[in-house]
């Protein structure tokens, strides 16, 4: 094995995303501006604890960069306090239940079919805090929580937390009705903005905290268009609880050179982001219902299908999530095959759904005309319309027209393996 070796494997999974429709609703790609980060020598250096009050010396500069990140952050989120130390999502949620729950104490989470995340189950971040997961009352028919079945629920189980948010997220959680139940028993709301971070800062999804939310926790590189790391946004209350979860808690060091793109990410989207967003929404919309026409059952019709950047399609006649995501693969569509309300958590190897998400393709440039073409080609696929070498190329030509990133202070090639 050789260095080059390596290199020539990144090099070939560059060339095939640059060739590729990247529908994966958990991904996005930054600019070169942040890139430029990764490589600093911040990647070599450690920053324990708070701004101003480090455990290593030689952080002065590390101080600077945090605190821009603190303060665009509790801009973009109109939070009043601001954690940019989480290096994920789980870990930001694990954050979260460490400083808003204790060991034995019940939570309401989505179950993961009607689109929790794994993090809110008892065998990931909420199980190592030792907490008790119940599930909230969902409608399969408006892809929701149902707020009365819930509200009895709490009444009964007095949970401690209510979690809200998740990995299927098509449109607003209750946010206003959930703290207003939290609040009778005194209890918690915890919203996991993951998928919707950059729609929550363009403006065009809900604010939880605006509604009622406590904390917020969200990675920053799927809407939000930043590297691979995370927030953990609180009301002024609890900042201490959660900055103390987060350091020593589950946070040592933070990985600064992430740390200095999200700086950047951040600049990006105070100017680039409102545009972005809007766009994002009514690409997904478009999308939606081009695949409604093209004859796939597409979730939430009679809601407008979605209000993010998600699809979701139901493809059980076609043989299932599993099967068709690996079809689509083979034609260069890459997005995940998915649970639905209606499966159980032992149908994870091939569910009944599949999920798409818009967000990076519209960081490319595409509008509501390149989501009809992709619609078609999707429906080709799954329906058995045309062959899988025959949309590959027709994935790899519009493709050609949409290389480069925008919403950015200036546009370049998005595929590029540089090498210093």
């Amino acid at each position: 094995m050789s260095v080059e070796e390596v290199y020539e494997v990144i090099r070939k999974h560059t060339e095939f995303y640059k060739n590729s429709l990247p529908l994966i609703a958990s991904e996005n790609i930054t600019s070169k501006f942040v890139r430029n980060c990764y490589i600093s020598d911040l990647g070599h250096r450690y920053a324990e604890g708070k701004i101003g009050e480090r455990f290593y010396e030689g952080c002065s500069f590390v101080d600077e960069i945090e605190l821009m990140a603190v303060n665009l952050m509790k801009e973009l989120v109109k939070a009043p306090h601001v954690n940019v130390q989480p290096i994920s999502g789980v870990v930001a949620n694990m954050a979260g239940f460490f400083a808003l729950t204790n060991p034995g104490d019940k939570i309401f989470a989505l179950s993961i079919p009607s689109g929790g995340h794994i993090s809110h189950e008892k065998y990931s971040a909420a199980g190592l805090r030792g907490l008790q997961v119940l599930h909230y009352p969902f409608d399969a028919e408006i892809m929701n929580i149902d707020v009365d079945e819930t509200k009895k629920l709490a009444e009964k189980e007095k949970p401690k937390l209510f979690v809200l948010g998740g990995s299927l997220f098509l449109f607003p959680h209750p946010v206003k009705e959930i703290s207003e139940i939290a609040a009778e028993i005194n209890a918690k709301v915890m919203y996991d903005g993951s998928h919707v971070l950059g729609l929550i800062a363009g403006g065009e999804f809900q604010n939880p905290m605006e509604e009622g939310a406590d904390v917020l926790t969200a990675s920053t590189h799927k809407t939000f268009f930043g590297p691979q790391r995370a927030i953990i946004a609180c009301r002024e209350e609890l900042a201490d609880r959660v900055d103390k979860a987060v350091f020593p808690g589950v946070v040592s060091n933070h990985h600064l050179n992430t740390l200095a793109g999200l700086v950047i990410a951040a600049m990006e989207f105070k100017e680039f982001g409102r545009d972005y967003a809007e766009q994002t929404v009514k690409n997904a919309k478009r999308l939606a219902e081009e695949l409604a026409e093209e004859g796939l059952k597409v979730l939430g019709e009679d809601l407008g299908f979605t209000e993010s950047h998600q699809v979701a399609v139901d493809v059980r006649k076609q043989g299932g999530g599993a099967k068709v995501a690996k079809k689509l693969e083979k034609a260069n569509i890459i997005l995940n095959k998915n649970l639905l309300p209606w499966d159980s958590i032992k149908d994870t190897e091939n569910p009944s759904g599949i999920r798409i998400g818009v967000q990076e393709v519209t960081r490319l440039g595409m509008k509501e005309s390149e989501m009809d073409v992709i619609a078609k080609l999707i429906a080709d696929v799954i329906l058995d319309r045309r062959s899988v070498d025959k949309v590959r190329k027709d994935v790899i030509s519009l493709k050609k027209e949409f290389s480069k990133v925008k919403y950015t202070f200036e546009e370049h090639e998005a595929y590029e393996f540089l090498r210093i």
